[in-house]
């Protein structure tokens, strides 16, 4: 991998995208954005009240990363960024066409179990089933890798550094 890719880390919340995206990012050598961060208060709000976002909330959040991700194009980064639906995914791309994903995914009852033990975050393990009813898995023509959750943030980051490594150059 000599072009830097800019990477979106995906998946339902307790997947460990805050843990990982870092991780993989210094791996990389290249800066992290934490995709939380790109929320408007309104979504935090209504995520922190237990009560799942549409589609139109999504769409500022989701621009948001997008331009950052478009900013960093040939340059590479990684941002956060649940991702769960094609469309979502779909604008990302359409802002930053090289971006690509990693998709960590694992056992339901493991990403629960991870939720219930973290403070200070505003997503419920009550809106965990609400993820992965709205999730769709990365399709095959998407660029992008999946990546189980199992083992520790360092084996897990070794096997989405492996995985990058062999897409192929990303394109501006």
């Amino acid at each position: 991998m000599n072009t830097p890719h800019v990477v979106v880390v995906m998946g339902v919340a307790g997947t460990g995208k805050t843990t990982i995206g870092p991780l993989l990012a210094a791996r990389l050598g290249v800066p992290y954005a934490e995709g939380d961060d790109f929320h408007p208060q309104a979504n935090i709000t209504k995520m922190s009240a237990g009560t799942p976002l549409t589609d139109e909330d999504r769409l500022p959040w989701l621009d948001a990363i997008g331009e950052w991700a478009q900013g960093r194009a040939g340059l590479g980064g990684v941002v956060s960024c649940s991702a769960l639906k094609r469309s979502y995914r779909d604008r990302l791309r359409a802002a930053a066409p090289g971006v690509v994903f990693v998709h960590l995914t694992g056992d339901r009852a493991l990403i629960e179990d991870r939720m219930s033990h973290r403070q200070g975050h505003f997503m419920p393990t009550a809106l965990l089933d609400s993820q992965f009813a709205t999730l769709q898995p990365l399709a095959a023509d998407e660029a992008g890798v999946g990546v189980d959750v199992a083992g520790s943030p360092e084996e897990i980051t070794e096997r989405a550094y492996t995985a990058l490594c062999s897409l192929p150059e990303p394109t501006p």
